[in-house]
Formats: structure tokens, C-alpha cells, sequence
């Protein structure tokens, strides 16, 4: 489609994505929100962990429709070392 809308067209849209934000305890370094990342990012489902080591946070960004278990990220990272737990 152009970039027109005319009447009855629909936009074409980007996939809508849903986050989800981790406290994460343990971490020391950038090398430990890096890892944290790498291996959260292989997750399947999962786009784009963004952790930020100063804060204690991760935010975990999946694709609509993928059903990625809070869960199974808390394990990962847990894994690793670090405590996680998913923010309410």
C-alpha cells in the first residue's frame, strides 16, 4: 500500500510487541547485564532484553502473539546466578 489512506483502506501497521520489566539482584558489571541479555534474547519469542545493571532491571520485549512465560526468563537468568522476579 502507498501512504495514502483512503476511504476503506487500512494502515498497514509494525507487529505490536508486549514488555515486561524484571528487577534482577546480583549484578556487579556491564559484563553481567550483557550476559543476562544474550541469553534472554535466545529465549524463543523474545526480541530485545534491555538490562540496565546501575537499576537492577531488565525489559524483556516479545512478539504479539508469542507467549513468552514470565517464568521462563526468572529461570534464565536464575541460571545465570542472578535473582529475578517479574515486576507487578
Amino acid at each position: 500500500m502507498s501512504g495514502h489512506l483512503g476511504t476503506g483502506e487500512m494502515r498497514e501497521t509494525e507487529p505490536r510487541v508486549e514488555t515486561m520489566v524484571f528487577s534482577v539482584d546480583g549484578m556487579h558489571c556491564a559484563s553481567c547485564g550483557l550476559l543476562i541479555d544474550d541469553v534472554v534474547e535466545d529465549l524463543p519469542g523474545v526480541t530485545r532484553s534491555a538490562t540496565d545493571v546501575n537499576a537492577g532491571r531488565t525489559v524483556v520485549t516479545t512478539k504479539e502473539g508469542t507467549l513468552v512465560e514470565p517464568g521462563v526468563v526468572v529461570e534464565a537468568i536464575t541460571e545465570l546466578g542472578y535473582a529475578a522476579r517479574l515486576n507487578a
